[in-house]
């Protein structure tokens, strides 16, 4: 009967522990650079525009700095849950499904490597 593998090896976290620190430092220059946009938005006004075209301006501006901040929040959100599987890297937990406890496909790690569930586990609680 084949042995049922369990946790990855040393090798197969390392390799892991790589492409997450380079997804984590991808998102924070990504994360740098629209802060930067938010603060040139805030600094760049329309005082010389009159009437009901700064008013249009005006929104078109809030609108894009609401978008930027909410792609922000999304950034540090991943940034977050990043750092949380170098944790699980550290303590031994990295790859193992939190609702089977089975391991998670390598192919579903190396495309979202901060996942916490199997394909399986997760669309099961879809369909909840």
């Amino acid at each position: 009967m084949a042995k049922i593998k369990t946790k990855y090896t040393l090798k197969e976290l390392k390799q892991f522990e790589k492409l997450i620190q380079e997804k984590m430092d991808d998102a924070k220059n990504e994360l740098e650079f629209i802060k930067e946009s938010l603060v040139r938005k805030n600094l760049s006004g329309t005082d010389s525009t009159q009437g009901a075209l700064k008013t249009l301006e005006d929104g078109a501006d809030t609108m894009e700095k609401e978008s930027l901040s909410q792609l922000a929040g999304r950034q540090q959100k991943f940034i977050i849950n990043l750092e949380k599987a170098l944790i699980r890297i550290k303590n031994g937990t990295y790859g193992i499904c939190k609702d089977s406890g089975k391991l998670i496909d390598k192919k579903r790690l190396m495309a979202v490597p901060h996942a916490t569930q199997s394909i399986e586990a997760k669309l099961k609680k879809r369909q909840v």
